[in-house]
């Protein structure tokens, strides 16, 4: 993260994500404005951990093979051949991606939840580690297909990536206007892997993993939680895929910090990023301009958390 941070000015909560991302073996989508350095953070992220990347650019006329492959038939040897399309790599930049129409997103659904793709009758695995990295930009409507809530949920982090503050700005001015800095590589796909299987070995006591819960559950029935405001608001509660990335994406933060346990506070550090883009907001919520950050920060704030008692052990325990 230090190394990306040499290329990428400010954006630490963008390059801690990608990192949570994928130790916790999820894809991330990330929202924002032209021009706020999306594309060089993966790009330059991609770099630094290893493993071979690809950016393809969505637009309005892109086709499934133009992106998963096709089968090309071969007058020499009177045979069809599948040629692989560029989403076989560890990290793929979908850039743009709520710019391609139904037919390349239902390919998309299969290769990101089911890290698979089929051509021909045949089914291609895909490289392992594998993540899909989408942006989308949030202030143009003409040629956008707004993604759909199946697919919206097949992502673990839904990332708001903001402008840089004014001493940020005045460093990048410093730093890219010349010769700016490339990233050297730090790890490789073996370290992700050893990363990702440490990661399922952090501790969640049942305290925790009930708070996980209560968190979720706010979301679908909030008059139970004490939550009265919130009822006219919240047209459909996060998914069970919210419960379990809460869970994968805390023992991500937990790893990152060092620790083989995770605490209520890695939980409510990542509830926005995992829980906002799940939610689907009635009309009224939606016609006030209400936005579902808001609204997980609500929920957040309402749910008590556990406890930790720290005793000499090494892992706290929850009251």
């Amino acid at each position: 993260m230090s190394e990306v941070k040499q290329v990428i000015v400010g954006q630490e909560h963008m390059v801690e994500q990608l990192m949570v991302a994928l130790i916790a073996r999820g894809h991330v989508l990330l929202e924002g404005v032209p021009g706020v350095a999306k594309t060089l953070a993966v790009r330059t992220f991609s770099t630094v951990v290893g493993g071979s990347f690809a950016r393809v650019q969505f637009t309005p006329d892109l086709v499934p093979s133009d992106i998963v492959g096709t089968r090309i038939y071969r007058p020499s040897k009177e045979t069809f051949d599948v040629e692989l399309g560029p989403v076989f790599v560890n990290f793929v930049l979908a850039d743009e991606v709520n710019r391609a129409p139904a037919k390349v997103q239902s390919a998309m659904l299969e290769l990101m939840a089911e890290h698979q793709v089929s051509i021909g009758g045949h089914t291609f695995l895909m490289p392992d580690p594998f993540i899909v990295i989408a942006t989308q930009n949030p202030i143009e409507s003409e040629g956008v297909y707004p993604l759909p809530e199946a697919q919206r949920d097949r992502f673990l982090l839904k990332v708001d990536v903001t402008h840089p503050k004014g001493h940020e700005e005045f460093e990048i001015l410093r730093r890219m206007s010349v010769d700016p800095p490339q990233a050297t590589k730090i790890l490789g796909p073996d370290d992700i892997l050893a990363l990702q299987k440490a990661s399922d070995h952090v501790f969640i006591h049942n305290l925790v993993a009930e708070y996980i819960v209560r968190l979720v559950l706010a979301t679908r029935s909030p008059a139970e939680f004490h939550l009265p405001d919130l009822v006219g608001v919240i047209e459909i509660g996060s998914s069970p895929r919210a419960t379990l990335g809460l869970a994968a994406a805390a023992r991500a933060v937990a790893l990152i910090h060092g620790r083989g346990y995770v605490l209520p506070q890695d939980i409510a550090l990542v509830a926005r990023d995992v829980m906002a883009h799940r939610l689907v907001l009635s009309f009224d919520a939606v016609a006030d301009d209400l936005d579902a950050r808001s609204v997980v920060d609500r929920v957040v704030s309402a749910i008590p958390q556990p406890q930790p008692v720290w005793n000499n052990s090494s892992q706290p325990e929850f009251r």
